[in-house]
């Protein structure tokens, strides 16, 4: 059986790039809630552009999701409610309780210094990857010991090929861009691809470039899994 690669863009900002990137065939919009972030979204700001991307699209609107840094599990639950979004990626260094205790709502990134880290990580969130089979099961970014994603930063394609025999939906992110994730995909065989500044306009973090994005969206979904 064949697949296609699961695509989401994250760090969006506004209605028209979340507009944009459905229209050039996202799976997954991501809406930044660490607030150090320069794609952070204030909680008010992402209730409104989702109420107005899911009144536009109805059925056909992507899956929202959350990106949390370190936030407990009420204030998790609170912004999923509030925004109305689909499921929360906990980014930071959270527990394996924090997903226990969003109940299949939330799914972990990781990021690794060494592969043998990223096999004890695979091993501690196992239990709690999510049943719902539209969301990764786990997210591999790239390691930085200051900043939590969006550096630009590429993973580790051994890492990528190591896990992902014990990680049914495995996605990819880190230093992704329209130029190289073909590349990336064919190397890792992921079930999805994450990008945020990959496919930003230049030294403008959260504006999206909308022909990065199509370029992006086109490269990943043109590499056939078999």
């Amino acid at each position: 059986m064949s697949l296609v690669v699961h695509v989401k863009i994250c760090g969006i900002r506004t209605l028209e790039d979340a507009l944009m990137a459905t229209a050039a065939g996202a799976d997954l919009l991501g809406f930044n809630f660490y607030r150090k972030s320069p794609r952070a979204l204030p909680v008010g700001d992402a209730a409104t552009l989702c109420d107005a991307l899911r009144a536009r699209l109805g059925a056909a609107c992507p899956l929202l999701i959350g990106l949390f840094v370190n936030e407990n599990v009420g204030t998790i639950q609170s912004v999923l409610e509030q925004v109305g979004l689909d499921g929360a990626q906990l980014h930071g260094d959270e527990s394996d309780e924090v997903l226990r205790e969003l109940r299949g709502a939330g799914y972990k990134a990781i990021r690794p210094q060494s592969l043998a880290q990223a096999l004890d990580d695979v091993m501690y969130f196992q239990p709690y990857f999510p049943a719902n089979e539209r969301f990764p099961s786990l997210l591999l970014d790239a390691y930085n010991p200051q900043l939590y994603g969006g550096t630009g930063e590429q993973a580790s394609l051994d890492i990528a090929r190591t896990v992902k025999d014990d990680v049914p939906r495995l996605m990819l992110a880190g230093g992704l861009t329209p130029q190289n994730v073909a590349k990336h995909i064919k190397a890792a065989r992921p079930w999805g691809v994450d990008v945020a500044s990959g496919v930003e306009m230049d030294g403008q973090p959260g504006r999206k470039d909308a022909e990065k994005v199509k370029s992006f969206i086109r490269a990943a979904k043109g590499v056939i899994l078999l």
